[in-house]
């Protein structure tokens, strides 16, 4: 489980958040701060994988949060979430390391994106293998990891589909890299294997999916499906 800090000093929006935030397979909120001395507190336990902060908190900046944990030595994970949209304020997140920057008012399905890429991110960092030697290939696996594919378009959608389902399942296959069975995009996204299948037979009839077939002991081939850039 990836555990998470959720930073607002609004109660009612820090709710939603850490709400949004159980709503995502392997994550889970391991403490709430409404401050930036709180945050710094629940960082020091040593415990929190990933920040999901604000900018605008009472007594520092969401920023002067992270430039506090730096100096501390936490490497920990930032993810920005906040009002602030003028370019300053973002070209100083990325300054400071931040993954994603998500302005509010956003939806579910917007953060569940980020959060997915990130863990997939984790991923790709984990199964690299060496920590002292890599190659280009390997970098840009690493970087490529935290991209989101674009929206796809809701036109053409059949009835009973919805464009954040389709959304997630698209960032999935688009951050794999490699062909996934309907098995593991249900594992990846949460939802189960017979709507994975529903969604996964669309795009693939849409052009947006290439589907190939790998034959196993059974005789049985299982369907895989590779996102096609567009």
């Amino acid at each position: 489980m990836i555990d998470v800090l959720v930073v607002d000093d609004d109660l009612r929006v820090a709710e939603i958040n850490a709400r949004y935030v159980g709503r995502v397979p392997g994550f889970r909120v391991a403490a709430r701060a409404h401050s930036a001395a709180q945050g710094l507190a629940a960082v020091q336990q040593g415990t929190i994988d990933l920040v999901l902060l604000d900018h605008y908190l009472p007594d520092q900046t969401g920023l002067e949060l992270v430039h506090r944990m730096r100096e501390q030595g936490h490497c920990t994970d930032v993810i920005m979430i906040t009002a602030a949209s003028d370019v300053d304020t973002v070209q100083a997140a990325m300054r400071v390391g931040a993954l994603h920057y998500l302005v509010k008012p956003f939806t579910f399905a917007a953060l569940r994106a980020r959060l997915d890429s990130y863990a997939a991110l984790r991923r790709t960092v984990d199964r690299v293998g060496d920590r002292d030697h890599t190659g280009q290939e390997q970098v840009d696996r690493i970087f490529g990891a935290l991209r989101t594919p674009p929206a796809p378009s809701a036109p053409g959608l059949p009835t009973g589909h919805s464009e954040p389902t389709t959304d997630l399942i698209c960032g999935v296959l688009h951050r794999a890299g490699h062909p996934l069975s309907a098995h593991e995009v249900a594992a990846e996204t949460g939802l189960s294997r017979s709507t994975a299948q529903r969604y996964l037979r669309h795009l693939e009839q849409a052009g947006r999916l290439r589907l190939s077939l790998k034959y196993g002991d059974t005789g049985r081939p299982e369907h895989r499906y590779a996102w096609v850039a567009p």
